[in-house]
């Protein structure tokens, strides 16, 4: 299986480490309260990895999968950005 050889380019193995770690870095931070948490850094890694390894799979000439691959980087986007407000947040003392 291509999931399981980090050299080949996987979409479902860089949509899943998105979204398990969009999962843990929601449990990491307790959302309606956000308290300080510094291992909220390995999920924005993992996402990360997740998002380069989206990348990968983009092709030269655009059809409708690149578009598909295109809609999956923005939304890894969104969650990278998301796991940055949960760890930056309580540091800064603003409240949501």
């Amino acid at each position: 299986m291509n999931i399981f050889h980090l050299r080949r380019r996987s979409l479902v193995r860089g949509t899943f480490l998105a979204l398990a770690s969009f999962v843990a870095g929601f449990a990491l931070s307790g959302f309606p309260a956000l308290h300080p948490n510094p291992w909220l850094l390995l999920p924005l890694l993992l996402c990360a990895f997740g998002a380069v390894d989206t990348a990968r799979c983009l092709q030269k000439r655009w059809n409708f999968y690149h578009g598909a691959v295109l809609l999956l980087l923005y939304t890894d986007l969104m969650i990278l950005l998301l796991l940055t407000l949960f760890l930056v947040v309580p540091y800064s003392g603003l409240t949501l």
